[in-house]
């Protein structure tokens, strides 16, 4: 589950962290309030307007049909209110969106934290994920934060550094010295770096993220080391345990037919092509994508819809893959194990009846127990539905199908 930068720095400050304030806003008129707001609290005229929407590259992104970007300096209350009012409602198109574009319905007004002192800002890109290659959580640092981390990380990959922490002693003191040298900072700096990074651990274990991510982190003029950015993925196999994390869950940034699949307790991911699956089990659902793709075909989704492949469920299924309108065959691959083939043969052909006429070919491919019977089942059922027993049979099927 993504969080919204706003969300993400709510977390970072919690555990420690200094962070570029900011008040949400969802019109015009709060906008500007809340740009007043900031300049009582903390002496910042200028302000930041930034759209939350889950996806990076903000600051580059155009709003469509506009000249406006997805984040932008406004010196007064007028421009706060004109870049707001070019925001909201509309469509921000990233790298990350593609040309769907993603719509912006808040925007943060945050405090300007690039005011003039003693010393120069600096931008730093840090974040911590686990490296699953080595079972432990890894932070990924460099001192060329800013918006063209990706163009830094693609052309002099040695100015991106890694620490990875031993998960059965957690971060060391030592590690947080060394990153924050590693940045190249002294002084004050070098001490709040080392306080920052312990809260960004902190953050990450505690609501049991899978990634957080900060860039910029700035080192302002004077010294401070502040979150000017927060994007944290939420592990979603968690989240029973974070039930206030859960309530943060923005349902408007999420893809509406993998909502209604997640409702339905259905593991769903909606991909580019042209046959939907239906599996029982995520190992089988990677191979019934490999069959799929070696038989001419592309995966419309992946959808496992777990130990308990009933009529109500298959049903579910069968009515959210459909949603889609670029499956052209849809490939059931069950194995029955802890349920009975021949159940869900029964439960695919009455949702075939529940649901009508199914405008695309469907090949159903069971095996395990009563698989013999379950082919049967569905041979005499008069319904157009094509089975198979051995995978290379459903593959077959499939090419026969999209030919």
């Amino acid at each position: 589950m993504n969080l919204h930068e706003y969300q993400a720095k709510e977390l970072l400050k919690k555990n420690g962290a200094l962070i570029q304030e900011g008040i949400i806003a969802t019109t015009p008129d709060e906008a500007v309030a809340a740009a007043k707001e900031l300049d009582e609290r903390y002496k910042s005229s200028w302000v930041v307007v930034k759209s939350q929407v889950h996806a990076g590259g903000r600051g580059k992104g155009k709003i469509r049909g506009t000249e406006q970007n997805g984040v932008a300096l406004a010196k007064n209350l007028d421009k706060v209110r004109e870049i707001s009012t070019n925001i909201l409602g509309g469509v921000l198109v990233t790298k990350q969106t593609g040309e769907a574009g993603k719509l912006v319905n808040k925007v943060l007004i945050a405090q300007d934290v690039y005011y003039p002192g003693e010393s120069e800002t600096k931008e730093f890109y840090i974040s911590i994920l686990l490296d699953r290659g080595t079972g432990k959580n890894v932070f990924i640092y460099s001192t060329e934060g800013g918006m063209d981390i990706e163009e830094v990380a693609e052309h002099t990959p040695q100015l991106v550094l890694k620490e990875w922490v031993e998960p059965a002693v957690g971060l060391q003191d030592f590690q947080c010295r060394k990153i924050a040298f590693n940045l190249g900072l002294s002084g004050n700096a070098f001490k709040e770096m080392t306080k920052f990074i312990k809260s960004l651990y902190n953050t990450y274990i505690s609501i049991d993220a899978s990634m957080i991510e900060i860039n910029p982190c700035l080192k302002t003029s004077d010294n401070k080391i502040i979150a000017v950015d927060g994007k944290i993925d939420l592990d979603d196999n968690s989240l029973y345990r974070h039930p206030d994390l859960l309530a943060m869950r923005d349902l408007n940034e999420e893809d509406p037919t993998e909502v209604e699949a997640s409702n339905a307790e259905l593991n769903y991911v909606k991909l580019d092509g042209n046959v939907g699956c239906m599996v029982n089990g995520a190992g089988l659902a990677m191979a019934t994508m490999d069959i799929i793709k070696l038989s001419g075909g592309e995966p419309a989704n992946f959808l496992d819809v777990g130990g308990t492949a009933n009529a109500e469920r298959v049903e579910k299924a069968f009515r959210i893959i459909l949603k889609d309108p670029s499956v052209k065959a849809i490939l059931v691959n069950i194995f029955g194990g802890i349920v009975r083939c021949d159940r869900v043969a029964q439960g695919i052909v009455d949702a075939y009846k529940s649901i009508g006429n199914i405008p695309v070919p469907i090949i159903v491919r069971l095996q395990g127990t009563n698989a013999v019977e379950a082919k049967k089942l569905i041979d005499e059922s008069g319904l157009e539905v094509r089975s198979a027993i051995l995978l290379k049979e459903a593959a077959a099927e499939v090419s026969k199908a999209l030919a």
